[in-house]
Formats: structure tokens, C-alpha cells, sequence
């Protein structure tokens, strides 16, 4: 009850006027900015963190708030339409752009629309009930552990690609070996930079993922020389019942992957979307359609994205810990207010917190109005034949690339994957598995040398730990799974090839 009296105060500091426009400001920048490839929440954020002076505190953090998960719900649309992702909509752009392919893009957009809600009303549960016991779940976690759970996301990689899995397998070291590109964190040692001052920081996952995808569609696309626009067939825009009805199931998969994917450090909406995936294309009904175009693998990712959007402010308001870059931002603008993150928030300023939980909500339905009963005007813009259409997208591209860090190489880089995208596409190799492996990483890499650090170098470390003997054990037994299942399924085929030629 005391929840329910705690929502109903914070609904009254979300529904006055100022907090509603705050509010409705937010999530349609954040919508307009996922519409634009590259230009994702975070760079938005970063140029109207100064707004925050000369606004009110609680407008101001559920106004910025809502561009963050106001981006989830756009960032669909160019990743099903035109196959260009923002990074957490890399996934969206295997099914989703199939269904393109298939004439269903209003299908699709709906899809996302009705997940992303579904997925942003789960998380607000979430966040209202167990904000303060699940920000204290971060703290139980170790650098063995998250090296663990990083395993567990390469694992996930014989369910991301679509192609063979050996092929998945490469490109995700491909992902692994670009991200070790720049200067090493532990001893600045410059590592396979070529001695050019613009890869000192890296490789740009916005560069990899605009070229990777985005360039590299529209040039396959040019190999074309029929007239064509970005998808085909009328626009079937509501799902008949079977359709709803797989909805529904994959879409509160997603909400609770994402849910809880995104209370740990690193985690959050790019994780939460492989995760997501992952899980779909394992315990589905149709898993053997996914890949080729399913409902599932669209519901799934999107409704993800936005629960780790929506809970990703947990270990913020809970504990006081940033779990990405975006909530890094919003923890400047708490402080720019003169409020210090921490486990005594909640109680300190129940205004701020249960008014920002309760605009989450308020957030979701002007999302869903703004998306879903628009989806034919969306559509309509992108009925622009290509030869006026890819211009326009590569400059925006262009511009999203630059947006990041002000830098002209970026665009340069964003140009050299397209080309490399484009190779990838001409060999049927999935460029998911890159991504995954570009993300991960990094991150693997890190927890595992601060383990081996607090742990004097013993190995022992990473089976001790509970958390982490448990993770590795779980991955032991399903490799060991599919090992006994791919001899099986030899063992079949090589029974069943003296029928065949009897016959």
C-alpha cells in the first residue's frame, strides 16, 4: 500500500501542466532523435544538459528522461525501414528490415510500438516496487562476475547470427579484436592504432554501425538499378489476433530480460536487445522463423530496449552509480540541481523520485499516441524513391557520425565500414555478430584483468566466487549441449544417407 500511496504522490507531481509539457518536450525530441540515424540520446542530452539551469528541477530531469526513452521508441524506424540502427536498435535490423523486405514494415512499426510499451510498463512496475532492492544486486557483483556474464554474452552468439554459426563465431572475434583498437586503460600503451592520433580513443560503435549497416544496405542497394522505395507492399498496419497473440508472450520476455539485464553496470539497452534475442530464439514457438523475418524477433528487442531504458535508473537513484553514458548525464543534471544520487534519495526527495517514476508512465502513453497512430505518416515520408532517399541518408549519417565527438575522421571511419559492411553482405556474413563481439569485448577484457589483479593472478578466482562458478558452470552445460546435439544431428544425417540412395 504504501507503494500505491508513494505513485499516487508522484502522479501528482508528474500531472501538473509544467511537468506534462517537460514531459511530452522530451518524448518527442527523444522520438525525432531516433528517427535520425546516429544522432542518439546521448549527444542530445549533452547539448541540452545546460538547460537544466534555468528550468525546474523536476521538469528538467523528467524532460531529459524522456528524450532517453523517448529515443527507444524512434530508433526503430530507421533500423526497420532503411536497415541504419542507432545502437540499440542493432537488432531490430534483422528482423524488422526482413519484414521490410516482405512488404510488413507497418507490421513491424506497430510491433515495436506496442513492445516498447509493453516493455516501458513492466519496467515502471519494476522501478516502483524493487528500485531499492535491486539497486543493492549491483553491489553483490564482482569483476569474476561480470567477467562471467560477459561469457555468457558471447554464448549468445550461435542466436544472434543467421548465417552458420563458424561464420558468427568469426565475426564476433572480428567485433573482439576491433574494440581492442586504442589506447590501453591500464597502461595507456597505444594497441594497433597505426600510429594515427584518431584512433588513440577507438573505433566509434556509431561508426561501426552506420557503416556496418546503414552504408553498407544502401550500397547493396545501388547494385539494384530498378526504381524502387525502401519497402514494399501495402501498408498492413493493425496485426490480426494470432499475430497479437504472438506479440504479447515475446514481449514480456524482453521486459524482463531488460528489466534485469539493465540494473548492472554496463548493461542497458544494447545489451538488453542481444539478450533479448537470444532468449526468443531459444524458447519461442516460431524460433525456426526468426531471423527470416518474425514478429517475435521485432516485440522482443523492442520491448527489451525500453525496459533497460526505463530501469536503467535504478543503480542511479539507488545507489548512486551511472550504469552507461546517458545515465552519467543525467547524474550531472542531478547534481547541476544540487542532488547527490544516493541510497538516501528516495527518501530525501520523494518528489523528484516518485515524479520522475510517475512521468515514466505518463512518458509511455504519449509515446505510444505519438508512434503507433502515426506509423502511415512515418511511412509516408520514407516512400522517397532511393535516387532522392540516399543522399538524404547519408547525410544524415554524416551528421549523426560528426555529432559525437565533433570529429571529421569519424566520418571517414563511418565510410571505410561501410565499405567493409558492404564485403561482409557480398559473403552472406552477418554483421550482428560483430557488434556483439565490439561491445562485449572490451568489457570482457577489463573485468577480467581487475580480477586476475585482486586475485594475485589465480585463476581460482573466477570459480570460487558463487555468482561466477555458477555462470561458467551454466555455460559448460550448454556447450556441452550443443556438442552432444550437433553429433546427434550428424549421427542422423549419416543414417538416413543409405535410405536416400536406395530410393
Amino acid at each position: 500500500m504504501d507503494v500505491l500511496h508513494n505513485l499516487a504522490f508522484g502522479f501528482g507531481v508528474a500531472l501538473t501542466w509544467q511537468n506534462l509539457m517537460y514531459c511530452a518536450i522530451g518524448c518527442t525530441v527523444g522520438t525525432l532523435v531516433g528517427l535520425l540515424p546516429g544522432l542518439g540520446p546521448l549527444a542530445t542530452i549533452s547539448i541540452l544538459l545546460p538547460l537544466t539551469y534555468s528550468i525546474p528541477t523536476s521538469g528538467a530531469l523528467i524532460m531529459l528522461a524522456g528524450i532517453y526513452y523517448g529515443a527507444q521508441y524512434g530508433d526503430s524506424v530507421s533500423a526497420i525501414t532503411m536497415k541504419i540502427p542507432h545502437a540499440s536498435s542493432i537488432v531490430a535490423c534483422i528482423d524488422g528490415y526482413q519484414m521490410t523486405l516482405k512488404g510488413q514494415t507497418g507490421l513491424a512499426l506497430f510491433t515495436a510500438g506496442v513492445s516498447s510499451f509493453i516493455g516501458g510498463t513492466v519496467a515502471i512496475v519494476v522501478l516502483s516496487f524493487f528500485a531499492p532492492m535491486l539497486g543493492e544486486v549491483a553491489f553483490l557483483f564482482g569483476p569474476a562476475d561480470y567477467c562471467a556474464l560477459m561469457l555468457v554474452g558471447f554464448v549468445c552468439v550461435s542466436f544472434v547470427t543467421t548465417g552458420s554459426l563458424l561464420n558468427g563465431m568469426a565475426m564476433c572475434l572480428v567485433g573482439v579484436l576491433l574494440g581492442q583498437i586504442g589506447t590501453d586503460v591500464n597502461s595507456g600503451t597505444p594497441r594497433f592504432t597505426m600510429d594515427l592520433p584518431f584512433l588513440a580513443d577507438g573505433v566509434g560503435l556509431v561508426s561501426i554501425a552506420l557503416g556496418c549497416f546503414g552504408i553498407a544496405e544502401i550500397t547493396k542497394n545501388l547494385d539494384n538499378r530498378n526504381e524502387r522505395t525502401p519497402f514494399n507492399g501495402k501498408i498492413h498496419l493493425i496485426p490480426t489476433w494470432s499475430e497479437f497473440k504472438r506479440i504479447i508472450p515475446s514481449a514480456l520476455r524482453g521486459s524482463i530480460v531488460g528489466s534485469i539485464l539493465s540494473i548492472l553496470p554496463g548493461g542497458g539497452p544494447v545489451i538488453a536487445q542481444f539478450a533479448a534475442y537470444a532468449v526468443d530464439k531459444k524458447v519461442s514457438k516460431y524460433k525456426h522463423e526468426i531471423g527470416s523475418g518474425a514478429i517475435e524477433g521485432v516485440a522482443g528487442q523492442a520491448a527489451a530496449d525500453e525496459a533497460a531504458a526505463r530501469t536503467s535508473f535504478i543503480p542511479l537513484m539507488s545507489i548512486g552509480i551511472p550504469e552507461n553514458a546517458v545515465m552519467a548525464l543525467m547524474m550531472a543534471a542531478f547534481i547541476i540541481k544540487g542532488i547527490q544520487p544516493w541510497p538516501n534519495m528516495i527518501a530525501g526527495h520523494p518528489d523528484l523520485f516518485w515524479g520522475l517514476v510517475a512521468s515514466m508512465w505518463v512518458g509511455n502513453c504519449f509515446l505510444i499516441t505519438l508512434n503507433v497512430p502515426l506509423v502511415r505518416y512515418w511511412l509516408s515520408v520514407f516512400k522517397i524513391p532511393y535516387a532522392v532517399l540516399f543522399p538524404s541518408i547519408l547525410f544524415f549519417c554524416c551528421i549523426g557520425t560528426y555529432s559525437v565527438n565533433s570529429n571529421l575522421d569519424d566520418i571517414y571511419i563511418t565510410a571505410a565500414f561501410g565499405f567493409v559492411g558492404y564485403v561482409f553482405m557480398r559473403l552472406d556474413m552477418d554483421p550482428a555478430p560483430l557488434m556483439l563481439g565490439f561491445i562485449l569485448g572490451p568489457m570482457l577484457e577489463e573485468n577480467f584483468r581487475r580480477a586476475l589483479l585482486l586475485s594475485r593472478g589465480h585463476f581460482s578466482a573466477f570459480v570460487a566466487r558463487p555468482i561466477s562458478g555458477t555462470l561458467l558452470a551454466l555455460i559448460g552445460i550448454f556447450i556441452a549441449w550443443q556438442v552432444i546435439a550437433f553429433f546427434r544431428q550428424a549421427r542422423r544425417a549419416t543414417a538416413d544417407a543409405p535410405a536416400a540412395q536406395l530410393h
